[in-house]
């Protein structure tokens, strides 16, 4: 799992009928500590989640069974809004 900000939506018209139904975010993986940040995903949401919301992501087989289909075309999906992170800092390694 891991923690992000939805920066936006995504539109496909056309899609594999895994999909169908489905409403896709673009989320930005959040820095934590000394990490950097990766690369914007796109997840399907399967809670409501919007944007500007902090996120938790499941991705690779976990995100498929979330979906409720273990053969769907899902490699990332949004399965927790986040209220609150505290991180003990002095815990972080540089």
């Amino acid at each position: 799992m891991w923690v992000g900000k939805i920066i936006g939506t995504l539109v496909a018209t056309p899609k594999d009928d895994s999909l169908t139904g489905s409403k896709l975010l673009i989320v930005q993986p959040t820095r934590l500590g000394a990490e950097a940040p990766g690369k914007p995903i796109v997840a399907v949401d399967t809670i409501g989640a919007g944007t500007g919301e902090i996120v938790l992501v499941v991705d690779g087989s976990s995100a498929r069974h979330v979906t409720g289909n273990p053969h769907s075309a899902v490699d990332a999906a949004i399965v927790g809004i986040i209220d609150n992170i505290e991180v003990n800092k002095s815990l972080l390694e540089e």
